[in-house]
């Protein structure tokens, strides 16, 4: 078969080089050579070659394939510079720059060119789908995102929404297979801007430049243990051509407008881009609550009706440099800075009830303001001591400040309006990160990864509540602090392998060591026990006949809480339903097991995958009504028990004609959550609830004549099981169309969004023995956009440029704040990946 395979593939290539206008001909140079397996140091048969100008690397001019030895020959080339890219089955693509032909350097006699499979191909099962849309690898799924026309003038989340296995809701927060329990890196690496909120942070990363998003299910041992879910690494585009180039967008719309600017500068050894994104977005809002609580005489009801109108901020700025100090060194840093600023006017009637005689009804402005700075900076160091032998050195310092303040004033009456309160909740989070890691192969087709990693946290959170500008001492609205510093050494070891029988086996393990000190109101310790944590993780596939892959893994993790769990500062932006934090809060432990067959026929291309989550010690958002308070209810985390997850994917790409490509998943899994919380005044409390969950995604995409191109997308996700109840669901759609200007140097586009209704609606319901919660949310979010692109600059080729640059720290161990109810506003946390 594999013979037959290939007498057919050099029969096509031959044919289609045939066919070629050649840009050779005329010419009397030659080139030739030998093509080697770097590791088997076996000559490769029938790889193809093609010919570039070095001013050109898109449109080859020439080409052939190696004979049976591996041998090769060019004939009739042009005086000028050229490179040759080397492209075989099972082999990293190469590319090779030649010496200058010339009238006295007419003949090219090259060394043995050696190609070989990288760290990443040992990995990789199948690429799938028209144009690459999915590929799957033995640890992960990577969605292409750098094809999505209506990218333009949206950020991250919208990205996300479109990537099989993640679910997006109307505010960011990004689940995994049912679970907020996820690490998301940027380019592999981490940031505090990730801390807070990964929904806020989502909305600071314009989407038009993310090139791909890697969803890793089963990471592993080289990545931090946290993360129950998984790893959502979101790679974004590069440059390293040489020459300059200047991108701009600019879109606006009926709910915001966005402004972008990215350059880079390569020239010989060096590399420098620089890249700006602003964006400003508003959006109304309406709520309705209704609330009850039961106590031992009395029933409490409260009922609010509230208006909103949020803007937003953000703004997220790059600058990296790179410098190959030779052909197997290189060196890189960089730095960002990313700003956001949110803020939500809200008009809020409250009517209190206690059994059927009303208490009160007030009207209330609640003026929140949430702005947030984050500082990023890195230096990396990577050696290639040869293909597949790496030793890479990374540096991190992150660095997060934001404020969380409200003020809650009574309207009606000019006297009361004096006494408005005031919450005012500063917070710091700051780490420190250092990482040594080093591969080598050991025979064939087998890799070695070791290495380790400290990380270095120190989170700050001061709050204090002013009624009329002043500090007041309450102890239903304290004042305080928390100093909140863990420690984290690693060391891993993970070995992968891969058979001629196209079987991978990638296992490994990871030991970490954490120890945390902590102390509130700076004089207060808490009392954290130090822990350590083995964690292991095995990925088995193979493929079958070049269409089949089937895949099996199971790997175990850890989830500390983030600042937003722990921060014990009082937020009572809704006074019946205030939130807070616990400092006290341990890890949870996960093990995951996920098996998955997917197949490759033609233009289709199919994948089934079953999980199971089991979660200890689950870190859980619970309400129990007050102890001191009637009719409050307090929302806070604990560690309440045991969060089992049971669930089937199902994914597909189909490729109609070359120009149509049609792309579809859903996901459905139970989810059954079980454990004991406690009550503000003590009362132990049962929790318990199970159920389905379901999710749903299309997309379409069409290439046109004159380089028009439509996208349409709609995703749905039904309601979803929380541990006192449900969040009810909600729908996503759009289209967009993009027109590319005949010098392909830029591109017009427009899109609109949910433009069939005027709200989306959304309903929460959570059920306890001592009280029920109903809350209904409007959603104005119809939207029509414009966006322009343009290019300056040419980009040529550095023929020095080497294969890899250097590497960076990925922290990927915290649990991020966002969930399925609303929680405590503002924060860093301690954030961090592998």
């Amino acid at each position: 078969m594999t013979k037959y395979f290939t007498s057919i593939l050099f029969f096509i290539t031959t044919f289609v080089f045939a066919q070629m206008p050649s840009a050779t001909q005329g010419g009397d140079g030659k080139i030739s050579g030998t093509l080697i397996d770097s590791i088997a140091k076996t000559p490769v048969e029938f790889a193809t070659l093609s010919l570039y100008k070095t001013t050109d690397l898109v449109k080859p001019i020439d080409g052939t394939l190696t004979d049976e030895k591996g041998k090769f020959t060019i004939k009739n080339v042009p005086n000028g510079k050229f490179a040759i890219k080397f492209s075989s089955i099972g082999f990293k693509d190469k590319l090779v720059f030649l010496e200058e032909i010339t009238a006295k350097n007419r003949t090219l006699t090259l060394k043995d060119i050696f190609i070989s499979t990288d760290a990443k191909l040992l990995n990789e099962v199948v690429i799938t789908g028209q144009g690459a849309v999915i590929e799957e690898k033995v640890d992960r799924l990577v969605y292409n995102a750098d094809k999505d026309i209506t990218a333009k003038g949206g950020d991250a989340a919208d990205i996300l929404r479109k990537v099989p296995l993640l679910s997006v809701d109307l505010d960011g927060n990004v689940s995994l297979r049912g679970s907020s329990n996820i690490r998301v890196l940027i380019n592999n690496k981490p940031s505090t801007i990730m801390a807070a909120s990964i929904a806020d942070a989502l909305k600071q990363i314009p989407a038009d430049q993310i090139k791909t998003v890697e969803v890793i299910t089963s990471p592993s041992a080289k990545y931090d243990a946290e993360g129950s879910s998984g790893i959502i690494n979101i790679i974004t585009k590069k440059n390293n051509l040489e020459g300059y180039s200047l991108n701009t967008d600019i879109g606006g719309g009926n709910r915001g407008a966005n402004l972008g600017l990215n350059g880079s500068l390569r020239t010989g050894k060096f590399g420098m881009t620089l890249g700006g994104f602003g964006r400003a977005n508003f959006n109304p809002s309406e709520t309705t609550f209704e609330q009850i609580t039961k106590g031992t005489e009395n029933t409490y009801r409260t009922s609010q009706k509230g208006n909103a109108r949020d803007e937003m901020v953000f703004g997220r700025y790059t600058l990296g440099a790179d410098y190959d100090i030779s052909k197997t060194k290189s060196l890189s840093a960089g730095a960002r800075f990313g700003t956001r600023s949110f803020n939500r006017d809200q008009d809020l009637t409250i009517e209190r009830f206690q059994n059927l005689t009303q208490l009160s009804n007030t009207n209330q402005r609640i003026i929140s303001d949430n702005p947030s700075n984050s500082w990023d900076f890195n230096i990396d160091y990577l050696h290639v001591i040869k293909p597949q032998k790496e030793l890479s050195i990374s540096t991190l310092y992150s660095r997060s400040s934001a404020n969380s303040d409200f003020t809650n004033t009574p309207l009606g009456n000019a006297e009361l309006e004096k006494l408005a309160l005031t919450n005012r909740n500063d917070n710091i989070n700051q780490e420190y990160t250092v990482q040594v890691d080093y591969q080598t192969p050991i025979k064939k087709n087998q890799l070695v990864e070791f290495g380790g990693k400290g990380i270095f946290r120190e989170v700050n959170s001061d709050f204090s509540y002013l009624v009329g500008g002043s500090v007041i001492n309450d102890p239903k609205r304290p004042n305080g602090s928390l100093d909140y510093n863990q420690n984290i050494g690693a060391a891993y070891l993970a070995y992968t392998y891969t058979t001629k029988s196209k079987y991978t086996f990638k296992a490994g393990t990871r030991y970490e060591i954490t120890d945390i000190f902590a102390t509130q109101n700076n004089s207060t310790d808490i009392d954290i026990e130090p822990y350590n944590i083995l964690v292991p993780n095995v990925n088995i596939s193979k493929t079958f006949g070049g269409k089949y892959t089937v895949k099996t893994g199971y790997n175990r993790r850890i989830q500390r809480p983030g600042l937003q769990q722990l921060n014990p500062n009082v937020n009572l932006v809704n006074p019946q339903n205030i939130q807070q934090g616990n400092p006290e809060l341990r890890p949870e432990l996960t093990d995951n097991i996920e098996a998955s067959v997917s197949a490759s026929i033609k233009k289709i291309y199919l994948n089934m995958s079953l999980f199971t989550r089991m979660t200890g010690n689950a870190i859980t958002q619970v309400a129990t009504p007050s102890g001191t308070e009637n009719g409050v209810v307090i929302t806070t985390f604990q560690n309440i028990g045991n969060d089992k997850a049971y669930g089937v994917n199902f994914s597909g790409n189909l490729s109609l004609t070359s120009k149509w490509m049609i792309n579809a998943g859903i996901e459905s899994f139970y989810n059954y959550i079980t454990g004991q919380t406690t009550s503000a005044s003590g009362v132990s409390i049962p929790v318990s609830n199970q159920g389905w969950n379901h999710n749903g995604r299309l997309m379409t995409f069409i290439t046109l004549k004159k380089g028009w191109q439509v996208q349409a997308f709609s995703f749905a996700r039904g309601s979803r099981v929380l541990p006192m109840g449900r969040q009810g669901g909600f729908g996503f759609y759009s289209l967009g169309t993009r027109k590319e200007f005949k010098n392909k140097k830029g591109s017009i586009g427009v899109s609109t969004q949910n433009f069939l209704q005027n709200s989306m609606k959304i309903k929460t319901t959570m059920e306890s023995p001592l009280f029920t919660q109903n809350s209904v949310n409007y959603m104005f979010n119809r939207g029509v956009s414009v966006n322009l692109s343009y290019k300056l600059g040419k980009m040529g080729v550095d023929a020095m440029m080497p294969k890899k640059r250097a590497k960076g720290v990925k922290n990927d161990d915290v649990k991020d704040g966002g969930g399925e109810t609303t929680g405590q506003q503002g924060g860093g946390a301690p954030a961090g990946r592998n």
